[in-house]
C-alpha cells in the first residue's frame, strides 16, 4: 500500500514533533458490528493531538489563556482497517513545521501488531478573541518554533 502523505515540509524544515497515546475501544463507541463508529475516530486523533500539545507547552489551554482559539480549518480521515471493541490501539500525532501561522497535524492509528489501521490529518488556524485570523505567531509559540528549527526540541 502506498504511504499517505498529507504535508510536504519546506526544504530544511525540522522533523515533525510527535507523541503517541493508547486507547481501548469502548462498548459505547462501536456500531452493531463491534466496529468503532466512524465519527469517533476524530476523538482518537484529538487525544493524541492534546497530549502532543500539552507535552510541548502549546496545548489548547496555553493558547486559550492568551485569548487565542484554534479552530479546525481542514480535516480528513482515511479508514484502512476497522478498530474493534475491546482492542487497544496506538494513536500517533505529528505536528509538521510550517512557515504559515497554522498547525498541520497528521495522525496514524496502529493495532497491537503495528499495522496501520487509520490515517488522517487536520489543519488548525490561530484566531483571536474577536475571531480575527492571526497573521503572526504569538510569542510563546514562536519561541517553540525557533527552538524546534534550531534542533532544541525533537
Amino acid at each position: 500500500m502506498k504511504e499517505i502523505v498529507y504535508f510536504v515540509p519546506p526544504p530544511g524544515a525540522p522533523a515533525p514533533l510527535e507523541k503517541s497515546v493508547f486507547r481501548t475501544v469502548r462498548f459505547n463507541e462501536v456500531d452493531p458490528m463491534g466496529i468503532l463508529w466512524h465519527g469517533h475516530y476524530v476523538g482518537y486523533f484529538e487525544d493524541a493531538r492534546v497530549a502532543l500539545g500539552d507535552s510541548l507547552g502549546i496545548g489548547y489551554t496555553d493558547f486559550f489563556n492568551r485569548g487565542i482559539t484554534l479552530p479546525v480549518r481542514q480535516m480528513s480521515v482515511d479508514y484502512l482497517a476497522p478498530l474493534t471493541f475491546g482492542r487497544t490501539y496506538e494513536i500517533k500525532a505529528r505536528l509538521f513545521y510550517c512557515d504559515a501561522v497554522r498547525m498541520n497535524y497528521d495522525f496514524t492509528i496502529y493495532d497491537d501488531k503495528h499495522k496501520i489501521c487509520t490515517r488522517g490529518m487536520s489543519v488548525q488556524l490561530l484566531v483571536d478573541q474577536n475571531k480575527n485570523l492571526l497573521l503572526e505567531r504569538p510569542d510563546f509559540y514562536e519561541k517553540l518554533v525557533q527552538n524546534w528549527k534550531e534542533g532544541k526540541i525533537k
